[in-house]
């Protein structure tokens, strides 16, 4: 069983162990929290390329002592080929999945980092980007151990991968999926993160590597190029923020769903509730989960074409009457759309109290599938999202962003602890951070079983389109038959699901200590110092 790690110095968090090493080091010289997230987020695309990629999207939110919350937006727009009529002139009635056609956004994490160093080195930070990224580096240059995830999603999705391009050359050994604890080197992605170090991050975006990587995508027919990639800066915003009686809240405004976690927590706040983990703690968590995604798939999508302002159902008022229509014996029918994803999700506080919540995705497992051959870099598939032929903020439009499952999440509480807490898993983000949030900091699980407990999921499980209620099967028998009989569609899944996504927390108290938790369905691992 995990317990939770404690230390006094900092502490790191990520879904794969690797990654949270590369993070701790870069504190142990005295980095700051936002040097070791990136080097978090340069790793994890090496040792866990099917959940992330430099080729996705990137959010963080940053909490320094004293200071207002800061987020970053580093997410692509649509390229300026990327219309409607390209997808109907090559017989498509929506934007597909997978392929060159699929990789119709530009990809802002790398960005995000640039924007997020230059804000570390007004902090104090002093790490160069070569430091920062060396374990990144040397884990492509000299090989890792497929983890068993990599092995069974890369098997699972072979089939739809295998013929996308670039995509068996740099993930298939012998045109058949890599074996859990098989090594695996990526040359030319290591190729890639020396040239970072070298030239800086702008270099993805208006020098050579940006050149090399508009050639690529231009090769295979892909919408984006050069001039979109040159286009794109990512930039700094005010968070989404509402209090509950613990604290405030944070997460990103849109084009991402934070706004449902927010409301999600406030609702759940509003039912007063006890105790975690009975039937009066879940159905009501679910059915604020419900009205939160009511909110949100009506009117989030691309910021410049919303037409209603998302703090508005951050309002007392507004938030009293979605509670008013929780109905506490009985479920609300649920017919909702859902989303797939893939994603990963890391945290960083260090000892000067600097707070990190990042979130970085290419949507789908490996994304388009698409691999840049001179680069290694995957291309995300993000702007599958958009709709072809649906008017509103999620049709597709040169310059739009994409509608994103990500938000970070970052609170700061009203006894002067700061956590931040997050999760891969689309659909699943703000139903799993409500779960971390409601179990540690309302009703007070220690902040490691608040992950390891069982969890639930409505709507999407892994590549599926569903909207059933899943549990995983360590609920109580009578709580799952209580949830039954009262409405909801449930579906038992195993102990530990996948599908359930890859958590973490961290929390720093008032004095300088530090919790943090991983995730026992990933590969990851907190570590402090």
């Amino acid at each position: 069983m995990l317990h939770t790690p404690r230390s006094r110095r900092g502490m790191v968090t990520s879904p794969h162990h690797l990654a949270s090493e590369a993070g701790l080091r870069v504190l142990r010289e005295n980095g700051t929290a936002i040097e070791a997230a990136v080097a978090m987020a340069a790793t994890l695309p090496v040792v866990y390329p099917h959940m992330t990629s430099l080729g996705g999207d990137g959010f963080w939110l940053i909490a320094v002592p004293g200071q207002d919350v800061i987020a970053i937006d580093a997410c692509g727009a649509a390229a300026a080929k990327a219309t409607p009529a390209l997808y109907q002139k090559n017989g498509h009635k929506s934007i597909p999945w997978r392929g060159p056609l699929a990789a119709n956004t530009v990809a802002g994490t790398i960005s995000g980092w640039g924007e997020a160093l230059r804000l570390s080195e007004s902090l104090g930070g002093e790490l160069p980007l070569s430091r920062i990224l060396e374990d990144a580096a040397w884990h492509a240059s000299n090989g890792f151990a497929v983890t068993k995830s990599q092995a069974e999603l890369t098997a699972a999705k072979r089939d739809e991968l295998v013929n996308v391009p670039g995509f068996a050359d740099q993930f298939l050994i012998g045109g058949e999926a890599p074996r859990e604890g098989q090594l695996m080197k990526l040359p030319a992605l290591a190729n890639t993160l020396y040239r970072l170090a070298s030239h800086g991050a702008q270099d993805f975006y208006s020098g050579e590597l940006a050149r090399d990587l508009a050639a690529d995508l231009g090769k295979i027919g892909a919408p984006v190029t050069a001039v979109d990639l040159a286009s794109h800066k990512a930039e700094r915003r005010a968070p989404l923020s509402v209090k509950v009686r613990c604290g405030q809240l944070f997460n990103f405004p849109p084009p991402t769903q934070g706004l449902a976690s927010l409301i999600i927590l406030s609702l759940f706040d509003r039912l007063k509730l006890t105790k975690a983990d009975d039937f009066k703690y879940l159905h009501g968590i679910i059915e604020a989960t419900k009205q939160a995604f009511i909110v949100r798939d009506r009117i989030i999508g691309d910021p410049g074409t919303m037409t209603e302002e998302p703090a508005h159902y951050l309002q007392k008022d507004v938030l009293d009457d979605l509670a008013s229509r929780i109905d506490r014996k009985a479920a609300l029918a649920w017919p909702a759309p859902v989303d797939k994803g893939d994603t990963i999700w890391l945290g960083a506080i260090d000892r000067n109290g600097i707070a990190v919540s990042f979130i970085q995705s290419i949507y789908f497992e490996y994304g388009s599938g698409c691999v840049s051959p001179q680069t290694g870099i995957v291309w995300q598939n993000r702007g599958a999202s958009f709709f072809l032929d649906r008017p509103g903020p999620r049709q597709l439009a040169p310059g739009r962003k994409p509608f994103h499952t990500l938000n970070p999440a970052l609170a700061r509480l009203a006894d002067g602890r700061v956590m931040v807490y997050g999760t891969m898993g689309g659909e699943g983000q703000p139903q799993t951070q409500s779960a971390i949030f409601s179990r540690y900091a309302m009703l007070g699980v220690p902040l490691q079983e608040s992950i390891t407990r069982p969890r639930w999921l409505l709507g999407k499980m892994w590549g599926e389109e569903t909207t059933s209620l899943k549990l995983e099967s360590r609920f109580d028998p009578k709580l799952i038959k209580q949830l039954a009989k009262v409405g909801h569609q449930v579906e038992v899944l195993p102990e530990f699901s996948v599908s359930m996504g890859h958590a973490g927390a961290i929390v720093r108290h008032a004095e300088s200590i530090f919790e943090g938790a991983t995730d026992p369905r990933s590969d990851g691992a907190a570590m402090g110092f």
